[in-house]
């Protein structure tokens, strides 16, 4: 049987993705509060703006939009990790596939956040998506 699809020898392994996006939500949610800081201290915004979804100017609207999208296909992806690390299933497929998810959501961070080239943010998208399906049918083939 190939390595990559042999169980890990440390299932821990695969909670360093989870990690690691943890840790971009809160690279995030710290880039946000600095942007709205900058909006407001530069008279393009007021805090009053921010009483209501959608009152963030700028950079900051892309920064809040992507970290709102953190909170989407990733909802999929945790409670994932935590089932192949809690049944020792995890795999070095699955790590890979991990790390390509994260992998994807920090380039559709970047081109979100970034830039306003939306086809370009769709095509990063799909990398982080096509990763996340590949994952859940490749835990569900060997746990059904």
């Amino acid at each position: 049987m190939s390595a990559l699809v042999q169980p890990l020898a440390d299932s821990s392994a695969i909670l360093w993705p989870v990690a690691a996006h943890l840790g971009l939500i809160v690279f995030l949610y710290l880039w946000l509060t600095f942007e709205r800081l900058l909006n407001v201290m530069g008279g393009r915004g007021r805090y009053g703006d921010l009483l209501t979804p959608g009152g963030d100017a700028g950079r900051a609207a892309r920064i809040a939009a992507n970290l709102s999208n953190q909170f989407e296909a990733p909802m999929l992806f945790h409670p994932l990790m935590l089932a192949l690390w809690a049944t020792s299933m995890a795999t070095a497929a699955d790590l890979w596939l991990a790390w390509a998810f994260f992998a994807g959501r920090v380039l559709h961070t970047g081109v979100q956040t970034l830039t306003t080239h939306v086809p370009l943010r769709g095509l990063v998208f799909s990398v982080n998506f096509t990763a996340l399906c590949a994952l859940w049918v490749w835990f569900l083939v060997r746990a059904l």
